[in-house]
């Protein structure tokens, strides 16, 4: 078994490197009609690239659109480490944490 290092404890490099390892086997995955294994693969792709980016950039009450569920925006109502609390906009608001790689602002392009 690999002698895995936590996110947190990765470089920027380190990460970078190993988003294109988990990307490789997604797409692996995907060849060989293994939806369940793509999936993990997909999930931890943005857990990496949660680590990439600055938690301050994501702010409490602004809204942004989710990645990955195009049409759907999510309401941060607060942070704690890589993820954002909040709820989705639209729905019965449910309490919900997305990792911040899937936050994009709804801001940019103004």
């Amino acid at each position: 078994m690999e002698n895995e290092k936590k996110y947190s404890a990765m470089t920027e490099h380190e990460l970078r490197t190993e988003i294109g390892r988990l990307r490789e086997k997604a797409r692996k995955a995907e060849q060989l009609g293994i939806v369940n294994e793509y999936a993990v693969y997909q999930r931890k792709v943005v857990m990496a690239q949660s680590y990439l980016i600055d938690p301050k950039t994501i702010e409490p009450g602004e809204i942004y659109k989710i990645e990955g569920d195009e049409g759907m925006f999510f309401q941060v109502d607060y942070l704690k480490g890589r993820f954002a609390w909040g709820y989705r906009l639209g729905g019965e608001r449910a309490d919900e944490a997305l990792p911040i790689a899937m936050l994009k602002s709804v801001k940019e392009g103004r």
